[in-house]
Formats: C-alpha cells, sequence, structure tokens
C-alpha cells in the first residue's frame, strides 16, 4: 500500500510555497526599496526647486532690506516673495535687536533658523541666505526659506497602504492560484505514475486523454506511444518466443528421431543416407536460427565490428548466387543474374552485404511457390549502389508490407522466425545504407542502397 506523501514532499505543495515567494519577495523589494527610494527623489526634487528659485529673489531682498522701507513695507514684500516662491520666507535683522519678518501670519520667531543651511527628518527643508553690505563681512540679515515635506510624507505614506493591501491580495491570490495549478499538475504526473506502473506490471491499459499542449501533455503522448510500441514489442516477443520454440522443437525432436532410426542396423543403405541429408537440413536450420540470434543481440550490444572498405556488388552477386544453387535447383526456380558490364562499388562490409544478400536470397525462396523466377540486378544511380533481389511471386500483402523489417515479425510463422530481414535492416543502417520494399501482385523487389565509389575512389 502506498502511503501519502508528507506535505513538504508534495510538488503541489511546493509549487504554491514558491508562487508564493515569488510574489512576496516581489513586493518585499517594492516596500522596502523602490518607496524609500521614491520619497528620497521627491524630498531631494522639492529641495532642489527650492534652491533654485532662492537666488532669483536675493538682489531684490538685499535692496528691499538695504533701504529705509519700514516693518510693514517688508512684512507685504516677505508675503509676495513667499506666494511666488511656493514657500515659507523668514528674514531676521539685527539693528540691534533680532527683528523678524515672515510671509505666513502665524509663525513664531526663531532666531535659530538663520543658523540653519538646510535640515531633513523634522518634516520640511530649509535654505539660509546671508545678505551683506558692500565691505562688509558679517550679514546684517538673513532670509530663510522654508518648505514643508509633510504632503510628500504623505503620498509616500499612502502608496505603502496601498501597497500593503494590494501585496497582501496578491499574496492570497499567488497561495490559492499557486495551489489549485499546481494540485492539477500534481494529479496528472499522479495519473502518469500510476500507469506507468501498471505497464512496467505488464498490463497495458487504455492511452491517457492528451489534455493539453504543454509539457505534460507532450510527456502524456510519448507515454501512449511507448505503450503501444511496448504492446508490440510484447506481442512480439511473446510470438517470437512461441516460433523459436516451434523453430527448435522441430528440428530437435526430428534429430532425435533420425538418430533412433539409424540405430536399427537393418537400415539400408539408401535409407541411411536419407536420413542423413535431412538430418544435416535441420541442423542447418538450428545454425541459421543460432546465428540469428546471436547477430541480433550483437547488433542490440553494439558489438558488432563493420569493416568498410571499396567492394565491387557485381563480383559479389555473382559469388553468393552461387551459393544458393543446390537451394534454388530444389526449389525448380531460375535464378537470373542482371548485372552491368561494369563494376558497381560501394563503401560497405563486404561479408555483412553478402550476409544480407543471403537472407534476401532465402526470403524469396522461402516465401514463393516453386518455380518462381528470382532475378539479382545491381547498379549505380545517382552516387548509390544499388543491390536488388527480386522475384515473381505474390507479393506482400499492404499490412505486412508495413511490417516485414520489425523483428519477430512473419508473415508465416511456419517458415522463419522473423528476424532476417530485422538483422538486413539494421546491417544496412549501420553501413549508412537502407533496404527498401516495392510490391505489387506478381513482383517483389527489396533494394540495397549503399554509398557508392566515384571514380576517383572517393564514397
Amino acid at each position: 500500500m502506498k502511503l501519502p506523501l508528507p506535505p513538504a514532499r508534495s510538488l503541489g505543495n511546493k509549487l504554491a510555497l514558491v508562487f508564493f515567494a515569488v510574489i512576496a519577495l516581489a513586493f518585499s523589494v517594492i516596500f522596502f526599496f523602490v518607496v524609500p527610494q521614491l520619497q528620497s527623489n521627491l524630498e531631494h526634487q522639492r529641495v532642489t526647486e527650492l534652491r533654485r528659485v532662492v537666488p532669483v529673489f536675493s538682489a531684490q531682498f538685499q535692496v528691499v532690506l538695504g533701504s529705509n522701507e519700514t516693518g510693514h513695507r517688508i512684512d507685504e514684500f516677505v508675503r509676495s516673495v513667499g506666494d511666488s516662491a511656493d514657500a515659507e520666507v523668514t528674514v531676521f535683522q539685527k539693528p540691534g535687536l533680532w527683528l523678524t519678518y515672515s510671509s505666513r501670519a502665524d509663525a513664531e520667531p526663531h532666531a535659530s533658523r538663520a543658523l540653519a543651511a538646510s535640515a531633513f527628518g523634522t518634516g520640511h527643508v530649509e535654505a539660509a541666505v546671508p545678505l551683506r553690505r558692500a565691505g562688509q563681512k558679517r550679514p546684517f540679515a538673513v532670509v530663510v526659506y522654508t518648505r514643508e515635506l509633510g504632503d510628500v510624507q504623505d503620498s509616500v505614506s499612502l502608496i505603502r497602504t496601498r501597497m500593503l493591501i494590494a501585496g497582501g491580495i496578491a499574496l492570497l491570490i499567488a497561495l490559492v492560484g499557486g495551489y489549485m495549478v499546481a494540485r492539477a499538475l500534481a494529479r496528472r504526473v499522479r495519473r502518469l505514475e500510476t500507469a506507468a506502473k501498471e505497464v512496467a506490471g505488464g498490463n497495458f491499459i487504455e492511452p491517457l486523454p492528451e489534455d493539453s499542449e504543454d509539457e505534460l501533455g507532450q510527456l502524456t503522448r510519448t507515454f501512449n506511444e511507448m505503450q503501444v510500441q511496448l504492446a508490440r514489442v510484447d506481442s512480439a516477443r511473446r510470438e517470437f518466443i512461441a516460433n523459436a520454440s516451434h523453430e527448435l522443437r522441430t528440428p530437435i525432436f526430428s534429430l532425435g528421431g533420425f538418430v533412433e532410426l539409424l540405430q536399427d542396423e537393418d537400415l539400408d543403405e539408401e535409407t541411411r543416407t536419407e536420413f542423413l541429408w535431412l538430418m544435416r537440413e535441420q541442423v542447418e536450420r538450428l545454425q541459421k536460427l543460432a546465428v540469428s540470434l546471436l547477430d541480433l543481440s550483437r547488433i542490440d550490444a553494439g558489438s558488432l565490428e563493420l569493416n568498410p572498405e571499396d567492394v565491387d556488388l557485381t563480383e559479389l552477386a555473382r559469388e553468393v548466387a552461387g551459393e544458393f544453387t543446390p537451394a534454388v535447383s530444389r526449389h525448380h526456380t531460375r535464378l537470373q543474374l542482371s548485372l552491368p558490364p561494369k563494376d558497381v562499388e560501394a563503401i560497405c562490409d563486404r561479408e555483412r552485404v553478402a550476409q544480407i544478400m543471403r537472407i534476401l536470397l532465402d526470403n524469396a525462396l522461402r516465401h514463393t511457390p516453386e518455380g518462381t523466377r528470382v532475378t539479382v540486378t545491381a547498379d549505380r544511380i545517382n552516387g548509390t549502389a544499388e543491390l536488388t533481389v527480386a522475384d515473381s511471386g505474390p507479393g506482400v500483402p499492404g499490412p505486412a508490407a508495413d511490417r516485414v523489417f520489425e523483428r519477430f515479425f512473419t508473415g508465416d510463422a511456419a517458415r522463419g522466425s522473423g528476424l532476417g530481414l530485422a538483422i538486413a535492416r539494421e546491417l544496412a543502417d549501420r553501413m549508412s545504407g537502407k533496404i527498401e520494399l516495392r510490391s505489387a501482385p506478381g513482383k517483389t523487389a527489396f533494394t540495397l542502397e549503399l554509398p557508392a565509389v566515384d571514380p576517383n575512389g572517393s564514397a
């Protein structure tokens, strides 16, 4: 029984926490770095604006305060400057006692402001401008410009509040939405996990629904394709075991029966010779099956060695065709060689090409009626060397034609293990070539295509 995963190991919980952490980090950066920087920029902007307007009024203050204007006229001038500068303007004068003129009627005299150049942290920003008469070092008055920063702080405080509210809502949505999305993904992953365990146990199931085009949808599609391939391989494996068992059992039983018969001393010489010939045929059958299985295992293990060289396919075709003279005679078949007068050279492994040709000739003789004509041709076409084995038999049916190169597939279980053509295709692929089948009623042709050698001796 499978135990549920701990919450900390759940994919859904992990993805939801990741979404939550990403949103929380983003809002933290905005709240603790962006907003304070915004406040600093706004305050700096207010200071810059104040310092830019100060020089404009300094000369006017120099004239007004240096004349014999009355206090009433000075108050009116200070108020007009304060309105124009959008700031609180305070003038400190000491003709013996401190005299204060302010653009604000409710401003309280505060002589220390005349000593401040600028100040922060008290909710306002100040700029102090000393006024001097010609030839004097000590100022006779100080003009202090003050701008309140409360509106900046109020705006920033409002932004912080809205950020907190928006951040809380976003975090809640991220947590809930991320959890729901993660749970949906986790369900699809668990569905694949369950299906994989069923297939691993040998129980092939219905194809999983492909309900999306994302990565999991592609994985589901690949899983379904894999299940089809595994089911096909499993079916072929079972069929191959049955075929191999039959192929092995028949010659073994035949050999056992012939051995018992040969032990009979009353056998005449002709019968004994016939038994020995039949025994040799069964031994050859066993050898062929064993070699096919060995070649297939080497191909799968990647240990099959190839020795590419320049090979004349016309000469090789004549040699291999000569080996089939007894088989062709027993089959009452006319084997015709249609080879060009000039050499058809290919870059390939000579022994493996001979093996492929033997497979194709044996296949033509095995699956055609007696008396069927078999033709072997070789040619060079567009830089490719071709070797074709054709017969005038009934042809390969459409469904079987699509599967003839599959391992363990045979259209007639009583006439082979279904390994020959599969091995031929594997060998051709490893020599940078290929085998093609063209079949129609009255003609079946297997063509081996290999890289050709040009007249200069290169592929």
